[in-house]
């Protein structure tokens, strides 16, 4: 039996309701990588004498917090894509560098664990290689997280149609020149893995990870442009018939607004509806083009929202109607996407974007609370994930996911006691603060140090290799991604046509 004892000036367990769970001047025991009780450190020494102590008088703990919404580790902006509307992105994304996966993905998990982020949300955009090129790249992405010891939840992203644009693929392709279509019709091939082969890929990893403590696999129907109505049908019955979470990206710009329309005449809510996906397993990814009637249906099916705000601002996307979200009663988590506004994954960050940019003009107007954001990037980004209640929350019973700040750094030269615990969490915590983060029980973060893996080796050895000149691959992808965008731009100023603008904090019911 492995036992710790945590001794901390505050404790916070979780929330009730909205209120936070505060426990001060206590300890809080670990026995085999569960909480097993708070209480008062003195009698707590007392029961267990013989418990690894760290902590101190002066230490803030509180539950790792979750990145309900994750794909890469270096960003396109590092490999060479500037940030763009969402739609002319994918166009500049095809001439990105390739990193190795398992690289790629220890170097996102080093930037969320060091900002306190214990269990990550990871959406695979997409692999290459039929059925063997997908369950390699998941299991490259799978076994990262293993090594560094992180909570993930993993899918591959589930797409079989309209690969670049809101359009058919064959379809596309005759508007291009006919130079160009034989590289993009290369690339469509390349990418083109059956559903059949997309589904199993999916049972296999399920049942791998199946007894894993720390992984878990669930579905990434990717967005209904990507989707076919089979598709959605698909997904809709593997869900049902593994209990498996769905993570789907919905309505993220105007542009796939217009798309749910011209294809359904409905709402892509609704036809997530029709299809049988909208159920408290589903998870909204992005929603800032949803309608009133979208967030009502929502809220009646139990449905959760994942706010990407950072990611939203560098696409030009919009501002999501959190607060109508929040005052519907749906639970609200925070995601960073591919990158924050810095360009990293600082979870910490992240939060305080949150809380500021959701504050709308007058005094009586809605904004989120401090407690709320805390409540998102713990509780609610649970929910997200196949790890439920049994993350997000310190109770006993729970794992130990947990974070340790040193308060000193956090609140030094000074802080007014009249300001409540959470308020100065979320408002002045950084990264640098955080002094150890334990997955399970397990310490793999502590001063700035990993335990598990060696983050020096592990960017020096990406380092070398992007180091490398372009191969011949990277140079043909960089010129099929300039020959299409400017026809990808047409493509959406001749056939699109946006909703009129609205402040954030009016809804989008127009169009």
């Amino acid at each position: 039996m492995t036992t710790t004892l945590i001794e901390a000036a505050y404790i916070l367990e979780g929330f009730r309701g909205d209120e936070p769970i505060l426990h001060r001047d206590a300890a809080l025991v670990v026995v085999d990588g569960k909480v097993a009780e708070i209480g008062d450190k003195a009698s707590l020494e007392i029961r267990y004498p013989d418990a690894k102590r760290i902590g101190n008088g002066r230490t803030a703990v509180v539950p790792g917090f979750v990145n309900a919404h994750h794909h890469v580790g270096l960003t396109p902006l590092q490999l060479g894509s500037l940030d763009h509307s969402l739609e002319l992105w994918f166009a500049t994304r095809l001439g990105l560098r390739s990193v190795d996966l398992y690289l790629d993905t220890l170097y996102s998990a080093f930037e969320m664990i060091a900002s306190g982020v214990t269990t990550v949300q990871h959406l695979h955009s997409r692999a290459p290689g039929g059925y063997d090129g997908l369950m390699a790249a998941s299991r490259s992405v799978l076994g990262a997280y293993r090594d560094i010891g992180m909570r993930a939840s993993f899918s591959m992203a589930f797409r079989d149609q309209n690969r670049l644009v809101y359009e058919d693929d064959q379809a596309f392709l005759k508007r291009l020149p006919e130079d160009v279509r034989p590289a993009l019709a290369e690339y469509f091939a390349e990418f083109g893995n059956t559903l059949d082969e997309q589904a199993a890929v999916f049972e296999t990893l399920f049942e791998e990870c199946r007894d894993e403590n720390r992984l878990a696999v669930q579905l990434g129907p990717s967005n209904l442009h990507w989707l076919s109505d089979r598709a959605l049908a698909r997904a809709a019955d593997l869900s049902e018939r593994y209990q498996a979470p769905m993570h789907v990206h919905v309505l993220e710009t105007a542009y796939q607004k217009e798309y749910a329309h011209k294809r359904a005449g409905a709402s892509a809510v609704r036809v997530l509806a029709d299809h049988g996906l909208l159920n408290e397993r589903l998870t909204v990814g992005h929603g800032v083009w949803v309608t009133s009637a979208d967030i009502e249906a929502c809220a009646e099916a139990g449905v959760c929202l994942c706010h990407n705000c950072s990611s939203n601002f560098r696409l030009k996307s919009g501002i999501a109607p959190v607060n109508r979200f929040v005052e519907k009663g749906v639970r609200v988590a925070i995601g960073i996407d591919e990158a924050g506004i810095n360009d990293d994954r600082d979870m910490l960050q992240e939060m305080r974007m949150v809380l500021r940019a959701h504050r709308e003009p007058g005094i009586d107007a809605p904004s989120p609370t401090s407690a709320n954001v805390l409540r998102m990037a713990t509780e609610h980004g649970a929910a997200t994930t196949p790890f439920g209640e049994s993350i997000g929350r310190l109770t006993p019973g729970s794992n130990a996911d947990l974070v340790l700040f040193d308060w000193d750094a956090v609140t030094y030269p000074y802080q007014s006691l009249d300001i409540a615990f959470e308020e100065v969490l979320v408002q002045r915590a950084k990264a640098t603060s955080v002094r150890t983060v334990m997955i399970a029980g397990e310490i793999v973060y502590e001063n700035g140090g990993f335990t598990k893996v060696d983050r020096d080796a592990v960017l020096a050895e990406i380092a070398a290799q992007l180091a490398r000149p372009d191969t011949g691959k990277d140079q043909a992808r960089k010129a099929l991604s300039a020959a299409v965008l400017p026809h990808v731009k047409a493509f959406y100023r001749d056939n699109y046509r946006l909703p009129p603008r609205s402040p954030h904090y009016k809804m989008n019911d127009q169009g």
